[in-house]
């Protein structure tokens, strides 16, 4: 078992996990850490707890120490170096007429790299730029485009659930979206409810696909026959949640419909909807107006 602890380095930046042994930590201390091959203050994130090693990667660092009053003040001032960093870059850019939006810019501890962050439709040529900002910084300066999910990370912000974006708290990889899957669990091909802060199909849309899937192989479709105490009826709805169908039965020119759970009833070999070929032009044109509709936005 090692002992282990999550640090962030910026405010709504990813949580990275680190051996904290010989330390007494708790949420909000600030501590010395490698990031990214430098030494950086980060903050602590959650309390410390044991883990097994064999759920751990060979790459985890160690928490250096405690970090110090004078570093805890330098840090302070390495995010107000950070604002007019970016109020500068902001400036140059206007100056250059570039089409490009800054998102953030980071300076490291040493104060030897500042790395500005921006997102653009297209590639820029930002070479009169970098000559500005190293006359301006003496610092080595690095431009790195990124995308709409990363700029969420980096903004932050609170997902139409209520809480604080995934992809700002314990997210750290994308993992790729795709209609099919929103499809697949029942939801409406709406952007508006179907997009995240980033403008792209919801993380959390990820969350459930294997119990979507494992249901879907296990329940029928809208449209089958399946044999019901009450008789034999036409299934119109799943909920693959609760693994209830919804069944309707046709007698003398009227309709009823029941909710029964699935386990116990049994299926018929025969499906009163038209071919599946029908099925999937629809589902194409859905992607098409989907895709539409996401450029518009």
């Amino acid at each position: 078992m090692k002992r282990i602890v999550n640090l962030s380095f910026r405010e709504g930046g990813k949580n990275t996990k680190y051996t904290c042994e010989g330390l007494d930590l708790k949420p909000g201390d600030y501590v010395m850490a490698d990031n990214q091959g430098t030494l950086d203050l980060g903050k602590v994130t959650g309390v410390p707890m044991e883990l097994d090693e064999k759920l751990l990667g060979d790459d985890i660092l160690p928490v250096e120490r405690l970090a110090n009053d004078k570093e805890i003040e330098r840090g302070k001032i390495k995010k107000v170096k950070e604002k007019e960093a970016y109020d500068l870059c902001l400036e140059l850019i206007g100056k250059h007429e570039l089409d490009m939006n800054l998102i953030d810019a980071v300076f490291t501890f040493d104060g030897k790299k500042v790395t500005f962050f921006f997102t653009s439709d297209n590639r820029v040529d930002f070479r009169e730029l970098v000559k500005d900002l190293v006359s301006s910084f003496r610092a080595r300066i690095e431009l790195r485009q990124i995308g709409s999910r990363d700029q969420a990370k980096l903004v932050g912000g609170i997902g139409m659930c209520g809480r604080e974006l995934c992809c700002c708290t314990f997210l750290n990889k994308f993992a790729p979206v795709t209609l099919r899957t929103a499809r697949d669990q029942g939801m409406s091909l709406n952007p508006g409810k179907l997009n995240g802060a980033c403008g792209r199909l919801m993380c959390c849309l990820q969350f459930e696909k294997e119990a979507y899937a494992d249901a879907r192989k296990r329940l029928p479709k809208n449209g089958k026959k399946v044999r019901t105490p009450d008789g034999v009826g036409v299934v119109t709805d799943v909920n693959y949640i609760a693994e209830k169908v919804t069944v309707k039965f046709e007698e003398n020119e009227s309709f009823t419909t029941e909710v029964y759970d699935w386990e116990g009833l049994a299926p018929l070999n025969m499906d009163v909807n038209c071919p599946c070929p029908h099925k999937n032009r629809r589902e194409e044109q859905d992607d098409r107006d989907y895709a539409n509709e996401d450029d518009e936005n």
